[in-house]
């Protein structure tokens, strides 16, 4: 057996076991069953050319054909497991416009399929190569292209989650999705490894090197998938009870305890520090409905739960960037006051304050920040 076929076989094996383990983890489970099918694809393809890559079996020649047209189903199934990782969504029958490209590349095969409908010469020499392949090597780049748009698609999301994340939460670097860089990252390279194959003559640049690739790429996505945080959608509070003939602009009764105790919670117990502090982990200490606490949030301090907390933060951390006595430093300082790292907390600092921390620090050192956190 050649040491490709080891190779390839032992990918698949990988494959297998790994999309096993990611259809039952409960960690983001949707998208992870997205990725289980996509490592389970990509397991067979791998397992097929352990089995006969020295050539084509004939009994397997439509199987190898079809699993060999599986590529142009990655790309897509990237981008509706980064879709569904990002959103907490679970795929809906409109995500199938996304395999439009398989579909098409399905029906530019159907005489290997279906060999009554072509000649039969016409569709062995499809599949093993001959006087038809230039015409269509040039429709397979077009579409290995519109595959890759995908991965770039997906990373777009990535990025929208992040720039709405840092603007939600101090703890946004723990739940950056950092593992799908490189995801995305192995992939391109796979792609470029095969644009190269296509393009030039190089020997050791073959179809052996990138399905070794592909092999390599599933113990990375297998370590890197495994490890992942959960991703959450901040919930949205629970609607309050239907009260009779009430004005919808008036204020609850209980606007005023509630108020007096966020205060207590912020000023007196510093709830603020606590990195991964949640609307209704608020709402629990506080003692009172999660709809309520947020409607407080909402009307009395004109902001939304998240701005509220960032501005407790931001506040602790100016005064203590104010005392010429505290000489932490600006990282132990903003991990003391809730945030989780540097550049999401110096984000959070400059979009409330209009400077940066070390500016403020050095501007305003030995001067008293009076303004209270909560007021």
């Amino acid at each position: 057996m050649d040491s490709w076929n080891i190779v390839f076989a032992i990918g698949a094996a990988q494959a297998a076991l790994l999309a096993a383990a990611l259809w039952r983890w409960q960690v983001n489970a949707a998208a992870n069953r997205v990725l289980a099918v996509w490592i389970a694809l990509i397991g067979i393809d791998l397992a097929l050319k352990a089995m006969h890559w020295d050539g084509h079996t004939p009994g397997l020649l439509k199987v190898d054909r079809f699993v060999g047209l599986f590529p142009f189903l990655y790309g897509s199934l990237f981008y509706v497991y980064v879709k569904t990782l990002t959103r907490v969504t679970a795929p809906s029958w409109r995500d199938t416009v996304h395999f439009a490209g398989f579909i098409i590349v399905v029906v530019m095969h159907v005489g290997v399929f279906f060999p009554d409908l072509l000649p039969t010469e016409w569709a062995v020499a499809r599949v093993v190569g001959g006087p038809a392949e230039p015409k269509w090597f040039r429709l397979d780049i077009l579409l290995y292209a519109y595959s890759l748009s995908y991965v770039v698609a997906g990373l777009a999301e990535v990025y929208r989650y992040r720039r709405e994340l840092r603007q939600r939460r101090s703890d946004a670097d723990r739940m950056s999705l950092r593992w799908i860089d490189a995801m995305a990252a192995s992939q391109i390279a796979i792609w470029s490894i095969a644009a190269l194959h296509w393009f030039v003559s190089i020997s050791w640049v073959s179809y052996p090197l990138i399905f070794g690739a592909v092999t390599a790429w599933v113990f990375v996505v297998g370590y890197l998938s495994l490890r992942q945080g959960a991703v959450v959608v901040e919930a949205l509070p629970e609607p309050p009870p239907a009260v009779v003939d009430a004005t919808p602009d008036a204020d609850d009764p209980r606007f005023g305890d509630v108020e007096e105790r966020l205060s207590q919670l912020m000023d007196r117990h510093h709830m603020y520090r606590e990195p991964a502090l949640t609307v209704g982990q608020l709402a629990k200490r506080c003692g009172y409905p999660e709809y309520l606490v947020s409607t407080v949030i909402n009307r009395r301090f004109q902001e939304n739960f998240w701005e509220y907390i960032n501005r407790q933060r931001i506040g602790a951390a100016a005064r203590c960037l104010a005392d010429a006595s505290d000489t932490r430093t600006i990282l132990d300082i903003a991990y003391a006051c809730g945030f989780t790292s540097k550049s999401t907390f110096n984000a959070a600092f400059k979009r409330q304050l209009g400077e940066t921390p070390s500016a403020f620090r050095r501007c305003h050192a030995g001067a008293v920040v009076s303004e209270s956190p909560s007021g």
